[in-house]
């Protein structure tokens, strides 16, 4: 069984990058794409070697991919509605994550993906007007931060007849420090046209960054040493866009070391896993790969995730002189170097480490 767990994953990358592994345990392989919601992305694989797997495996996922091809119609047609609705009130949105992807992939490949919600994102001065007319429309807010919160602003809206929730932002996903040398995001979009309506869509490039701190930094999968599939899917497809990933700029707008280090294990794990062409200085650094092999290991061993914990200890003082020193709004005082993490950093990543998140491996 636990030989099973620890081939699952290279079985399922090797079905992602269009080749049948050799004696899979497809319950096992299966239970992988459950797991982080990439069952609906084995469709091109099944097809393409339809008479090469077995039938209650190409029927099962057929199955799914059909019904999120309804689901994510659906989708489409609430984004639709919605960004007509924001439109009309003056503001037009820029749209983040899967949203952007129905607004932009082709109808066909619009069941690839399985979404829970759609973000859109507003300026500060535009969320009110934003609200209301997602209000009149018969929406609910769900859940909305106290004024005095830290972090990101954003508000969850839901109405009944809705298959997903409406996640409205006014900044990018994770701490704003990451964002610090790429700007505003409005510069990096384009304009374009969702129904009647009018949506900004960032490029390919600041797409990546999103993900990247997104999963990396907000959802604290650096720290924890998981690897969101789905994402790097989304990530493969941005690069083998017509558009396509500018290498360089994506470099360019990280701020820190730590912020290099947690894009460049994403990128090893890009070229590993799904045999994207990532530059060879963008995926050879020692941390990196030290990184990477530690989430292999964990995802094969999940045992392991407590005895890899202190790898997060080579990127601490990074993070004291970047992110931490940003948050407390000052760096680290006198000639000190080093310091040990304070006993409720150590209990957070310790419970973390214990957590196991749909979608994550």
């Amino acid at each position: 069984m636990m030989a099973n767990h620890s081939r699952r994953l290279i079985h399922w990358s090797e079905c992602l990058r269009g080749r049948v592994p050799k004696d899979p345990d497809w319950i096992s392989l299966l239970g992988l794409a459950n797991q982080t919601l990439t069952t609906p992305a084995l469709m091109r694989f099944a097809t393409r070697f339809k008479d090469q797997i077995p039938e209650d495996v190409y029927f099962y996922i057929e199955q799914l991919f059909e019904r999120n091809v309804i689901r994510n119609k659906r989708l489409v047609d609430q984004l639709t509605e919605v960004v007509g609705a924001i439109n009309d009130r003056g503001v037009i949105p820029v749209l983040l994550k899967g949203a952007a992807i129905l607004a932009t992939a082709p109808q066909a490949d619009h069941g690839l993906k399985l979404m829970s919600d759609l973000d859109i994102m507003v300026s500060p001065d535009e969320t009110e007007p934003t609200l209301k007319a997602l209000l009149a429309l018969g929406y609910t807010i769900d859940y909305q931060p106290l004024p005095d919160s830290v972090g990101n602003w954003h508000v969850d809206l839901k109405r009944f007849c809705d298959v997903g929730m409406i996640d409205l932002h006014r900044a990018p996903p994770g701490p704003a420090f990451f964002y610090r040398a790429s700007g505003d995001v409005k510069p990096h979009c384009t304009l374009t046209h969702i129904g009647r309506g009018s949506v900004y869509i960032p490029s390919a490039t600041y797409r990546a960054l999103i993900l990247t701190v997104h999963d990396q930094f907000q959802d604290s999968d650096y720290w924890s040493g998981d690897i969101d599939l789905r994402h790097l899917l989304e990530l493969r497809e941005l690069a083998n866009s017509p558009e396509g990933i500018d290498w360089d700029l994506l470099a360019s707008f990280v701020p820190d070391k730590l912020a290099r280090n947690a894009l460049e294990t994403h990128l090893v794990a890009l070229y590993s896993l799904l045999d994207v062409d990532v530059p060879v200085r963008m995926r050879s650094r020692f941390i990196p790969r030290l990184q990477h092999r530690r989430r292999l290991a964990q995802a094969g061993f999940p045992l392991l995730r407590q005895a890899l914990l202190p790898i997060t200890a080579l990127d601490y003082r990074n993070y004291r002189n970047g992110l931490g020193a940003s948050t407390k709004e000052k760096t680290i005082v006198g000639d000190r170097k080093w310091a040990l993490p304070k006993s409720s950093t150590l209990g957070w990543l310790l419970w973390l480490s214990h957590e196991r998140r749909t979608g994550k491996v």
